[in-house]
């Protein structure tokens, strides 16, 4: 297993957790995946470690979004660690790849549905999915396969500052819109991830697997008839 980021002293920790807990070997690669040279030092090294390489997770993101406000810069850089960047380790991955190998890309609900005041973010991940289909059937023919993931909200580092660390509150704010009354884990993100990337999954290419709650299921009116909503309407006074 190859960890890669830009955070030296917590992609060795991480490593060393997986280490302990898991006994699997693990080795940590500074990258930066803006950097085609330094995504040709991390498969050079995963190469050297381990001989082959056989499965690629993309989930590197940034969320700098100002909506219709977004300078040209801020289109630049989110597109190019989102999706561009994903692109281009496809490309050098698959490079080594054999029949069987999967690739794994993290797309969002933020790519399929309209949202307003945001931009580069959901750009992104709209065009992370339908790259994961052309991706997909390029690659076919040569066995492998490449599928996507699409969180909605995931208890994270961003929900808890939002919500100054109240997990309760942040399920209670998603529940209307996550039919499972509460946002995710990453370990459910992950589960899914290790699912498609394994053997048991060998049937599916080209999809993109909502690990929603049931987010993407609901339309505007959050899976409620007219009934519901004049109800609402009359038990609030309006």
């Amino acid at each position: 297993m190859v960890v890669l980021g830009r955070n030296l002293a917590a992609g060795n920790a991480l490593v060393t957790e997986l280490r302990h807990r898991t006994g699997a070997q693990a080795l940590f690669c500074a990258t930066d995946i803006q950097r085609d040279e330094e995504i040709d030092k991390c498969i050079e090294n995963t190469l050297a470690a381990f001989g082959r390489l056989d499965i690629l997770v993309n989930n590197a993101c940034i969320y700098l979004d100002r909506g219709l406000e977004s300078s040209r810069e801020e289109w630049h850089r989110t597109l190019d660690v989102n999706l561009v960047s994903a692109a281009i380790f496809s490309q050098k991955a698959a490079a080594h790849m054999k029949r069987g190998s999967v690739i794994v890309n993290l797309g969002s609900v933020a790519g399929k549905f309209g949202a307003a005041n945001r931009g580069p973010y959901p750009v992104s991940k709209a065009a992370m999915l339908h790259w994961t289909k052309n991706l997909a059937v390029t690659l076919a023919p040569r066995g492998i396969r490449v599928v996507a993931v699409s969180p909605a909200w995931t208890w994270s580092p961003t929900l808890d500052k939002f919500s100054k660390g109240s997990r309760a509150e942040t399920d209670a704010l998603a529940a209307p819109f996550h039919p499972l009354g509460r946002v995710g884990e990453g370990s459910e993100i992950g589960n899914a991830v290790a699912f498609l990337a394994s053997e048991a999954a060998s049937w599916i290419t080209g999809a993109d697997i909502p690990v929603d709650g049931g987010f993407s299921v609901l339309g505007p009116d959050r899976g409620l008839s007219p009934h519901a909503w004049f109800e609402q309407r009359d038990r609030e006074g309006r």
